[in-house]
């Protein structure tokens, strides 16, 4: 089997081996449900209630703060529209043009339920118009959601002063930071959110599940309405194993915090320089300054990115076009759309996502086999003019 040099991270981690190794009891040996009286299930319970205290320590919250759910989309959703039964005479809602499909897509959806909605735009380099988010609010906002961390560009908003500013009128506010918690310090209390989302497979737990993060004193109507588990927050029973492994995940991700500013970041700036260094008429997507440490976007004019996705994965190499949600689209990111990048460059970006697991060999291999295969789609390419030497 080839080797992968797998740099698409923002899509899907792998999982880490001491996440298996914590979760392979719950499996087999320990089956309990964790909500049964007896001490078997009782065992099981208290390992769900460390698991919950290790992702609440992650964030700066409270165990009692976090809802598990089953994905990033459930924990999104649950979020806005317990926002929107808990204050149901608003019909206005706010997010950015550059939301993840988790939550733009609910919003679109809601608008067609009569509900107004703002999507805030981005200036070229992906930063947020603060202005106009502040100018959108009204009496009739039942909830703002924006990003912390765009999950295609890799740009970070300044979640601190949106808070400020959305709190100040008395609005809810929710942030999707799940390509951001394990990559970052979060610090919820310090943000001063009053909802996060956060999800296991991005941070090396397993799929399928992921928490919600709701500040205490919060109004929340369920989402899911069943049994008593999760307070009463989400029904249904607990997926044990991989709450348990999301658990572990979160207490390594405090260790990788270092890392990911250090390592991660330094292999991130040597992919950039080196393959910008390798190929004309290339350019990176969003600011360089503020955004996340593992994450690049970088536009190659003149050539369809799914081709080039393609000539990658011949050689191991697996990287994306943008977000995972959307694949199979050929249609230009919306995300590279709503920052103006020219249809030219949006049409033949390629993000990549890097993880503590990368390595300089990896990033090497791609500087060197990249820049050719761009080179060759160019030749190919009837929009390519080669640039003649004066």
């Amino acid at each position: 089997m080839m080797d992968v040099i797998y740099v698409d991270n923002n899509a899907t981690t792998r999982v880490a081996p001491e996440v298996i190794e914590e979760m392979l009891p719950y499996f087999g040996d320990l089956y309990g449900n964790p909500s049964s009286m007896h001490t078997f299930g009782g065992t099981v319970g208290r390992k769900v209630r460390e698991a919950r205290e290790k992702v609440a320590h992650l964030i700066g919250a409270l165990p009692e703060e976090i809802v598990f759910t089953g994905c990033g989309t459930e924990s999104d959703n649950t979020a806005i529209n317990a926002a929107i039964e808990s204050n149901p005479g608003k019909k206005h809602i706010v997010a950015t043009r550059v939301e993840h499909p988790a939550v733009k897509n609910l919003f679109e959806h809601l608008s067609k339920k009569g509900y107004r909605t703002t999507f805030i735009p981005v200036d070229h380099q992906g930063r947020l118009d603060i202005d106009a988010l502040e100018k959108s609010l009204t009496d009739d906002t039942a909830i703002v959601s924006i990003m912390w961390a765009n999950n295609e560009t890799g740009v970070m908003f300044p979640i601190e002063e949106i808070t400020q500013r959305v709190r100040e009128r008395g609005i809810v506010f929710h942030t999707d930071a799940v390509q951001t918690v394990g990559k970052i310090p979060v610090d919820v209390k310090k943000a001063g959110v009053d909802m996060l989302s956060l999800s296991g497979h991005k941070i090396h737990a397993p799929k399928g599940i992921a928490a919600l993060y709701v500040r205490k004193g919060v109004k929340f109507t369920p989402f899911l309405i069943g049994g008593h588990q999760e307070r009463g927050r989400r029904g249904g029973t607990e997926n044990v194993s991989s709450i348990i492994g999301m658990g572990k995940a979160c207490e390594l991700a405090v260790d990788h915090l270092k890392e990911q500013a250090g390592r991660v970041k330094t292999l991130r700036d040597r992919l950039e320089s080196g393959l910008l260094k390798g190929t004309p008429k290339a350019l990176i997507n969003g600011d360089r300054e503020h955004r996340l440490p593992n994450t690049t976007s970088i536009s190659f004019e003149y050539v369809e990115g799914e081709s080039i996705l393609l000539m990658m994965d011949r050689l191991g190499i697996c990287a994306s076009s943008g977000s995972a949600c959307t694949s199979g689209s050929l249609e230009p990111s919306h995300v590279l759309r709503a920052m103006g990048v020219p249809f030219t460059a949006a049409h033949g970006s390629i993000r990549f996502s890097l993880s503590v697991y990368n390595t300089e060999k990896e990033i090497d291999f791609i500087i060197k086999e990249l820049p050719p295969i761009i080179a060759k789609l160019r030749e190919i390419s009837p929009f390519w003019k080669p640039e003649i030497p004066s």
